[in-house]
């Protein structure tokens, strides 16, 4: 081989080697990574989008959930050199004097992806259990604003009525919702202000009668301890086992008593005049409001909805197109006088879908349904920031599912 051609192979060689050295693996991630990201992110939107505007067709919902993600990265590398030969009076067996230099470096990308559908017992079960009452408590807490979380969460306040009848298929008779509204906006105006706080009051408990003094032994006291409870000496020198117990309360600031927000919030949901520690509960009182105290309640009492009552309920933000409307598509609803009943009456500054013929270019996020493309404005914070607060619940909701259950898993590779 001539001393330039061996020359020529060393140099593609070590140049391939030093390509070589620089690891695939943090680049790949590098640029991969945000892109799966994005597009977990923005198909998880679109797809809890879809099941609220199905919902709103009275249609079912469906989701698929994406249980992994296995990316593989390949890069092979060759170098070489192609001789051009030459023949001088026919001889064939001369040395060739001219070569090719050739190198290739091929990729390969090849992900895997599991999906999981979650309509099995476990995700209806969770999609139709109702938020626990420290779930509410937790969400006022937040920096989520109290008017959203109610309006969202509760189907009623101390029995008055937060559009109840839109927590499931879309009824034909408006739902009453004004008072619940007028209140929760009252309150929402006394939280700005810092008048109200959500803390916990503590309280103890009776368990049983008096014991006597020989029917406590050491390792009972240790095993109530354990328990939570607690043995004390009572004036008879017995026991009484005590249990404490953390109430969710409601505080206001007594100088708030008189502000107008604060009679509106009374007056709404009948609370007793000067109260300033609302107990929370969860249906506790009796149903109905001739039952209450003339004087009215000293507490908030709360029936709470499920995640899927409150899919339901934010469904009523969706438009339905004229032509749907026509069709019959999706159930109209009607108020006292019969005429067509506008959701945005409910919906006003917590959810609205609009929808196009053609895609938006202004869309938050979208999704097509029915020849029809339905869409959150970018523009409008109330609808994001509602649209929002469901993404990160439905993920707490239904990120527990056990077991293996079915899975498609689907290998691209390019």
């Amino acid at each position: 081989m001539p001393p330039r051609s061996a020359a020529l192979i060393a140099l593609l060689a070590a140049s391939l080697g030093l390509s070589g050295c620089a690891s695939i693996g943090p680049q790949s991630l590098d640029d991969t990574r945000l892109q799966y990201n994005e597009v977990i992110k923005r198909t998880t939107e679109e797809q809890l989008l879809l099941n609220i505007v199905r919902l709103r067709y009275t249609d079912t919902p469906s989701s698929l959930g994406v249980s992994g993600i296995a990316a593989q990265f390949e890069r092979t590398q060759s170098v070489g050199l192609l001789p051009f030969f030459t023949a001088a009076g026919g001889d064939l067996n001369r040395s060739f004097t001219a070569v090719l230099p050739q190198a290739q470096i091929m990729g390969a990308d090849r992900p895997t992806f599991s999906l999981t559908p979650l309509d099995d017992q476990e995700f209806t079960r969770k999609l139709f259990t109702p938020l626990p009452l420290d779930g509410v408590i937790y969400l006022a807490k937040t920096t989520w604003p109290i008017s959203k979380v109610f309006r969202l969460y509760l189907e009623n306040l101390n029995w008055v009525p937060n559009a109840q009848s839109a927590s499931g298929p879309t009824p034909r008779v408006a739902p009453p919702a004004g008072d619940f509204l007028r209140g929760v906006a009252a309150l929402q105006t006394l939280q700005d202000r810092g008048a109200i706080v959500f803390g916990l009051l503590e309280q103890e408990e009776q368990l049983g009668g008096s014991l006597p003094a020989g029917a406590v032994s050491a390792a009972n006291l240790i095993e109530a301890t354990r328990n939570g409870l607690e043995y004390r000496p009572d004036a008879k020198r017995g026991w009484r086992l005590i249990r404490k117990n953390s109430v969710p309360v409601l505080r206001v600031d007594p100088d708030e008593l008189n502000s107008p927000e604060m009679r509106t919030f009374a007056q709404a949901f009948h609370l007793r005049e000067g109260a300033t520690e609302l107990r929370i509960t969860q249906e506790a009182l009796f149903p109905f409001r001739s039952a209450l105290p003339k004087d009215g309640v000293a507490s908030l009492d709360l029936e709470t909805r499920s995640l899927l009552q409150a899919l339901y309920y934010v469904s009523h933000g969706v438009e339905v197109p004229a032509g749907h409307r026509a069709r019959g598509l999706a159930t109209l609803t009607r108020d006292a006088a019969g005429r067509d009943f506008d959701w945005h009456e409910i919906m006003r500054d917590l959810f609205h879908v609009h929808t196009a013929t053609e895609r938006p270019a202004n869309a938050h996020v979208a999704v097509q349904y029915k020849g029809h493309w339905f869409y959150l404005d970018e523009a409008d914070q109330d609808s994001k920031s509602t649209f929002s607060l469901l993404v990160e619940l439905s993920r707490l909701e239904l990120s527990g599912k056990t077991g293996p259950g079915p899975q498609l898993t689907l290998p691209i590779g390019r």
